[in-house]
């Protein structure tokens, strides 16, 4: 018997693997979130399933995701992840996780690391929602907010309130497994 999942997850094996072992557990490791900052900017515009279908080659392609590596990009880089059919080619995203990547590392500098700042939009623990459906879910909250206008501050680009409320739902910081699903309230 199948299991029921929150309703946005198709039969796409990409998108349950995500869904079970992924979407909505709380993730503390700092290059971790960095990567799903990052990859929840590349999605604006498209549908999620792009880029996880492509998440290998954006992981390879940027350094494992290092912050420290892609922090010293430069243009010869640059041009050559343009021509990477692997990944979105769009160069505003592709400049942004550079400079995502120096101000990660600039909150890195001031907090220690970044998930003691991250976290700090939630209280430091995960806010459990009690959602019926899939339609309740907000796109975004004032917690979001609050981390969209931080972060931008910061120098972060693509990161408005709905992009911060994904990558909150992502790094389980809010879980919105609805109360069909067979994970809600399992973390």
């Amino acid at each position: 018997m199948d299991k029921k999942r929150c309703k946005w997850v198709t039969d796409d094996p990409v998108y349950i693997q995500y869904h079970d072992y992924e979407w909505g557990r709380p993730e503390y490791h700092d290059q971790k979130l960095f990567e799903m900052l990052c990859l929840e900017g590349a999605q604006a515009g498209l549908s999620w399933i792009t880029i996880l279908k492509r998440r290998e080659n954006y992981v390879k392609a940027f350094d494992q995701f290092d912050p420290n590596i892609i922090s010293k990009y430069r243009e010869k880089k640059i041009t050559e992840l343009m021509q990477n059919e692997g990944i979105i080619r769009n160069r505003r995203k592709i400049n942004a996780f550079v400079k995502n990547a120096q101000s990660f590392l600039e909150i890195q500098k001031e907090f220690g690391n970044f998930h003691t700042y991250i976290w700090s939009f939630v209280g430091g623990k995960p806010m459990i929602n009690h959602w019926e459906t899939h339609e309740d879910v907000p796109a975004f909250t004032k917690e979001s907010e609050q981390m969209s206008k931080d972060l931008k501050r910061r120098g972060f680009q693509f990161v408005g309130p709905t992009i911060c409320y994904a990558f909150m739902q992502a790094t389980g910081m809010v879980n919105d497994h609805t109360k069909d699903c067979f994970l809600y309230g399992k973390f």
